[in-house]
């Protein structure tokens, strides 16, 4: 029984991984598409208020992903730490616990707020940008 509970205890732990690396690059890119795609429309958008007004969509449009993608990885974060929590428990249990560092418990949660951090400021310079050269 223990032997399966660890296995989907750590399945459900990739199945979290993946789900962090879509919220993570979904943000990312469609901030550098959207850094793009207003840089490009700064010059048109001083005479053609239509081309002002696809820029701020695509401001709307950055803000509803980030924010997403931002608890997104909040809910992921917290999931990962209850996960880790009852491996552990586990090991402790079963006298396995002098393998696994707890340290790396710590080092989860620096990742997460890198990550949080990279999505919020590229999501930040993405609405600016365009703003500023305008």
């Amino acid at each position: 029984m223990i032997k399966n509970i660890h296995k989907h205890i750590t399945a459900e732990l990739g199945q979290n991984t993946r789900t962090d690396i879509i919220f993570i690059l979904t943000a990312i890119v469609l901030n550098l598409v959207s850094l793009a795609v207003n840089s490009g429309f700064v010059e048109k958008s001083r005479t053609d208020n239509t081309y002002l007004i696809v820029m701020f969509l695509f401001v709307a449009l950055i803000i509803i992903v980030n924010i997403v993608a931002i608890f997104g990885l909040i809910r992921g974060k917290q999931t990962r730490t209850k996960l880790l929590n009852g491996l552990l428990t586990m090991y402790k249990d079963q006298n396995l616990e002098k393998y696994y560092d707890t340290s790396l418990l710590k080092n989860y949660n620096v990742r997460y707020n890198l990550f949080i951090l990279v999505v919020t400021f590229t999501g930040l310079i993405s609405i600016l940008i365009p703003f500023i050269i305008r």
